[in-house]
């Protein structure tokens, strides 16, 4: 029979199986147009046919090792694996072969060392490597689905080498996640673990390059049967580079070999500006399929301490290495600088081995810069306390430093000076008595909403009378809120424009916040955008001055620093026109969780509840209709509305009200300076209409002076200018 009298059929044949390969394959496969054997169509009903000699050349299990993963043969029974024999039946001893059988390894175009001269020698009988392919696609597909249903990362790893298939494993990258893309977040979390395990080792780095890309090439293809491929492929890239498994240049490289009205393109700008531009995202990544979710501060302390005590004792820097690489907490590093510090002053004995262990975590990265410095600053924050314990503990950190200094593994000059660092600390017994009381007050607070009674029982405490217990009640009133919902933090918001706190107070409590955002992180992610949250909320409601933000921002001068980064967002929160409002509304307002009146809809409430009172009607049913309102924090309007209509309609009934609503506590000082401010500031607008209003207003103001409703440092003068909150806009 002549060959081409054949080749127009077999060609059909070999059009047909093409077009049956799997569309989440890596790249269209170069078919020869050969003819195929009849028989290759049998099998031996589905049954497996395994060679006891060495594999033929070209058969799918070509190198693979003699020992595998002890559920290797465990799979066969209940896998969905082709039947069919090797080498279509004509692999077995004592045969002839079949008529595509050859004695040439396939030429992989993928393979590193592919010479395109040696395809081009190649002559019309030498095999195509789409049955190879088809079988690794299949067995790829079983490794996958067995890993999600065991979570066996060794047992998929030994698996996947004897596959001896390295220049196709881009493909598993591809199916690994596009199987887990639409699955639940704990398969997710499998596949970026698995793919985070077996890179460098059994997954070469150019096959996961190549993986992503051509992932991302099929996004327009995968959004039909996963509606959120935009999201979850981003989020997989982004854990790849957080992983190190990905180069942060793999998203502008791709970006410039595709469309930009492509869903590849929207997934590389959501992996960049949604996830990567985020403060703190190595943590909110990790943490977005619920990876290391158990994992708390006090954890991760015991194991550092843990870590360190095998260290001394071992010397093998080595396993500490491997040891704080699976921590996966590279932003908390400063503790392990601390903890190691600590203990080398407290055993010299381990002095020595200790800061080789730190030399070398920092010559080798596993450490870097900024947080070596940062732990070396926080025991400096701590040398008086450590002085209790280690008599010499000031002269110790200071031979420490200089040492790590001249050996060129820290930067000194980036250190808080030591020698006249000397804090005063009231951490003595009635400190630690009032942070547990404060605890229980703020707990208290959330449940009853009652802030008479929390004002109440932190006067009872001196708080009022002392910038450190003030400070550490707004630290723990804020940390707390932050781990609870809208509703707490509004109310921990409103609680704060009630107090009278000194102004170092709010100041100092927000400063320690800060120093302690890394700590938080761990269990809160968005632990910046809270804080920044909070300060901008604290100026609007003229708790911090804006001068007093800008002190706080000149404490955070690096710009990669947590500090910096909470200063930046508040003061961008701050910066548009009507900012006010809508960082009034940011939690819902009211302390509750219905939604927040709209501030418009909230004057209109109270113009009325005031006319109401004004033509005659009861206080308590004002009273009653102001605090159903939900919003102490905006109080201050209440006062100018009643100044203005005491002054338009000249009697003394609206005074009365204010008079009445300062001595049941309804509006505090503080709202009462707000709203005395806000009728200074309009002044101009009101003279319009009632020409002595500025005469007028001097009067209320000296008389809520000597009724103690306003500060004697009050002016009655008008501002020159007004700015947004404290801010040019």
């Amino acid at each position: 029979m002549e060959f081409n009298n054949v080749s127009k059929e077999h060609l059909e044949q070999l059009h047909s199986a093409s077009e049956s390969v799997d569309p989440l394959s890596a790249s269209q496969l170069v078919v020869n147009t050969i003819p195929k054997s009849p028989k290759s169509q049998k099998s031996h009903h589905g049954k497996h046919v395994f060679s006891k000699g060495s594999p033929s050349k070209g058969s799918p299990n070509k190198g693979s090792p003699s020992k595998g993963s002890p559920r290797k043969h465990d799979r066969h029974s209940h896998s969905g694996r082709d039947g069919r024999p090797k080498k279509g039946g004509y692999g077995g001893k004592g045969t002839w072969g079949g008529l595509l059988d050859t004695e040439d390894d396939i030429i992989d175009p993928n393979d590193p060392n592919y010479d395109s001269n040696e395809e081009k020698q190649l002559t019309i009988t030498e095999p195509v490597p789409i049955r190879a392919f088809e079988e690794y696609k299949k067995k790829v597909t079983i490794i996958v689905e067995e890993y999600f249903a065991t979570d066996d990362v060794v047992s998929a790893a030994n698996e996947l080498e004897e596959l001896g298939m390295p220049g196709y494993n881009y493909y598993f990258v591809k199916k690994l996640l596009s199987l887990a893309m639409d699955r639940h977040d704990k398969e997710k979390e499998m596949a970026a673990v698995l793919l985070s395990s077996l890179y460098a080792n059994v997954l070469d780095p150019s096959q996961v390059y190549k993986g992503f890309s051509n992932l991302i090439e099929s996004a327009d293809d995968l959004i039909v049967d996963i509606p959120d491929t935009v999201d979850v492929l981003a989020l997989f890239i982004a854990r790849a580079v957080v992983d190190d498994i990905l180069p942060p240049a793999f998203l502008k490289k791709q970006m410039t070999s595709l469309s930009k009205g492509s869903k590849g393109a929207e997934v590389l700008v959501r992996a960049e500006k949604g996830y990567l531009a985020a403060p703190l995202h190595t943590e909110i990544i990790e943490r977005k399929w619920s990876g290391n979710k158990n994992k708390t501060v006090d954890d991760v302390k015991a194991n550092i301490k843990n870590l360190l005590v095998e260290y001394v004792l071992s010397g093998d820097k080595m396993e500490a290495f491997r040891c704080i690489h699976d921590l996966k907490v590279p932003f908390f590093h400063h503790e392990i600088v601390k903890r190691a510090l600590t203990m080398a002053m407290e055993n010299r004995a381990s002095e020595h081995r200790i800061l080789d262990l730190l030399k070398e975590a920092s010559e080798e990265g596993v450490i870097n810069s900024s947080q070596m410095t940062k732990g070396f600053g926080r025991l400096i924050d701590m040398v008086d306390d450590l002085s209790l314990d280690i008599l010499s503990a000031r002269e110790l950190l200071q031979s420490l430093i200089s040492q790590a200094a001249s050996e060129g593994w820290l930067c000194a000059s980036s250190l808080k000076s030591l020698s006249f660092h000397n804090k005063k600390r009231l951490e003595d017994n009635t400190v630690r008595l009032f942070k547990i009381k404060v605890e229980s007050i703020i707990k208290e607070y959330f449940l009853s909403g009652d802030i008479l009674e929390a004002i109440s029982d932190l006067e009872s405490e001196n708080c009022n009378s002392s910038a450190e217990l003030s400070a550490i009640f707004v630290k723990k009133l804020i940390t707390l809120a932050m781990d609870r919902k809208n509703r707490e933090k509004e109310m921990a918001s409103v609680l704060l424009t009630s107090l009278s706190f000194p102004p170092d107070g709010f100041v100092n409590g927000f400063l320690m916040l800060i120093e302690s955002a890394d700590d938080t992180a761990l269990d809160n992610p968005a632990v910046v955008e809270d804080l920044a949250m909070f300060l901008a909320r604290a100026v609007v409601d003229e708790v911090l001055a804006p001068q007093h933000l800008e002190e706080i921002g000149s404490e955070y001068s690096g710009k990669d620093s947590i500090g910096s980064k909470v200063f930046q967002m508040a003061r961008s929160l701050l910066q548009p026109r009507l900012s006010s409002e809508r960082i009034l509304r940011c939690w819902g307002g009211g302390g509750s969780s219905k939604p927040g009146w709209e501030i418009e809809d909230a004057k209109d409430r109270i113009g009325k509840l005031l006319e109401e009172y004004e033509s005659g009607g009861e206080a308590q049913e004002a009273f009653r209709c102001i605090k159903e309102l939900g919003l102490p924090f905006f109080h201050h309007e209440v006062v100018k509305k009643a100044l203005v209509t005491a002054m338009e309609k000249r009697n003394s009934r609206m005074w009365d009200f204010l008079a009445q609503s300062y001595s049941i506590g309804l509006i505090t000082t503080t709202q009462m300076m707000k709203g005395f401010g806000r009728v200074a500031e309009s002044l101009d607008d009101l003279a319009l209409d009632v020409p002595d209003a500025e005469q007028q207003f001097v009067q209320y103001v000296d008389r809520a002076k000597s009724a103690g409703w306003l500060d004697p440092s009050f002016s009655s003068n008008r501002p020159t200018s007004v700015v947004e909150n404290g801010f040019s806009s």
